[in-house]
């Protein structure tokens, strides 16, 4: 069994800059939330690990016109967005592999994924508008 530390090997094919503007990986956390801060280093561990995905942290609280409307109920809730459309919005267990897994199996199916619905594209626009993207 592998541990929640324990970090996948990034694939050097992977297709993460394929698309236009590049694949995001937002977390939408609360800085209140102890499993957001233990999953917070795991989280910025990943991100090294996959140079061509652009992970933000988004403190919901701090910064709640990012979140607009959004009821975020569970955290740590994860955005994934192929740089144009969001592509998964919902809570993910705070565990490196699993983001990674998830990340892996949206970018291999990206060119024929229907899309998170509006809600989650909306938050990820107020994502890329805030980030400066």
């Amino acid at each position: 069994m592998s541990s929640p530390a324990a970090l996948p090997e990034p694939t050097p094919t992977s297709p993460a800059t394929t698309t236009p503007g590049g694949w995001w990986a937002v977390c939408l956390c609360a800085n209140w939330c102890g499993t957001c801060r233990d999953y917070r280093p795991l989280f910025d561990e990943l991100a090294r690990a996959h140079p061509g995905v652009r992970f933000e942290w988004v403190d919901i609280e701090d910064e709640a016109e990012i979140a607009g409307d959004l009821d975020v109920e569970t955290f740590p809730t994860l955005l994934i967005a192929d740089g144009r459309r969001a592509l998964f919005l919902g809570p993910l267990l705070p565990q490196a592999p699993v983001l990674a897994r998830l990340l892996t199996s949206l970018q291999a199916g990206a060119a024929g994924a229907a899309g998170a619905g509006g809600e989650a594209q909306q938050v990820f626009e107020r994502v890329r508008i805030a980030r400066g993207a």
